[in-house]
């Protein structure tokens, strides 16, 4: 180990070349260093199999989310309703503070990406729709730029309100919003802007009750099973690499059978 005789300067610490030369390093016999790395190897290449089959699942029900969409949304021949028909926007209501003037508390802050701040107070208290109104993100989609909010927030304004008498049908809207590209929407390259006007004109299928509600319900039990896998290979990855620790650790205390 390398903990004595470790210095630097402002707190940082440094290993020097001359306490690298100290370093004790054991060293078993050549045939015993071979068979330890044949060992090593063996072990990291099913490792490696065993990542890439959890990242093979995880991507496989990403893609079957995504293609459950694409085919409710593109098959259904259902009436198109603009925005601005089936869902009440507040805009109007929304204030930006700069972060000088927050006063902190447990309310959450959002903005075009989601929370970027907690306050002491509230503009809303209710079920909403958030979508955002500016950056990058409208163009590239890197994450999601419809989501729900509910109880007491503050919103600012890079993102517009949506309020919807029925929940099945916020959802049903913001699934959509997150499945199609808008691009045809979208004003300026540099500094992209979702403006009110143009929100407004996004047509969106709208099917009866019963069909959207059904729609939400099969989706929200895939994106259920999406996140079940998730977890699971967040937890393979971890079991992975403490094995990969723990197969090193034995290799170098002689411990590798």
């Amino acid at each position: 180990m390398i903990d004595a005789g470790i210095g630097g300067t402002s707190g940082q610490q440094v290993v020097t070349t001359t306490h690298l030369k100290q370093l004790s390093i054991p060293l078993p016999p050549l045939e015993e260093q071979k068979r330890i790395v044949a060992v090593l190897d063996e072990a990291f290449e099913a490792l490696a199999r065993a990542r890439a089959h959890a990242e093979a699942n995880l991507q496989n029900a990403r893609e079957l989310f995504e293609s459950y969409l694409g085919n409710v949304f593109g098959d259904g021949n259902w009436p198109e309703k603009t925005l601005d028909q089936i869902s009440e926007n507040l805009d109007r209501v929304r204030v930006p503070i700069t972060k000088s003037e927050r006063v902190a508390g447990d309310i959450p802050y959002y903005g075009a990406s989601g929370v970027v701040d907690h306050v002491a107070d509230y503009l809303f208290d209710e079920d909403l729709l958030l979508v955002s109104e500016d950056g990058a993100n409208l163009l590239a989609r890197t994450y999601p730029i419809a989501f729900s909010i509910s109880g007491k927030s503050w919103v600012n304004n890079h993102a517009h309100v949506l309020r919807f008498d029925d929940p099945a049908a916020q959802e049903f809207v913001r699934l959509y919003l997150n499945s199609i590209s808008l691009e045809p929407y979208v004003s300026g390259m540099a500094q992209p802007k979702l403006n009110q006007k143009q929100l407004n004109r996004i047509s969106i299928p709208f099917p009866d009750d019963a069909t959207r509600s059904e729609i939400v319900r099969r989706a929200h039990a895939i994106s259920e099973e999406t996140q079940r896998l998730q977890g699971n290979y967040e937890a393979a990855l971890q079991d992975l690499e403490d094995l990969r620790q723990s197969l090193l650790q034995k290799a170098f205390a002689g411990e590798l059978t």
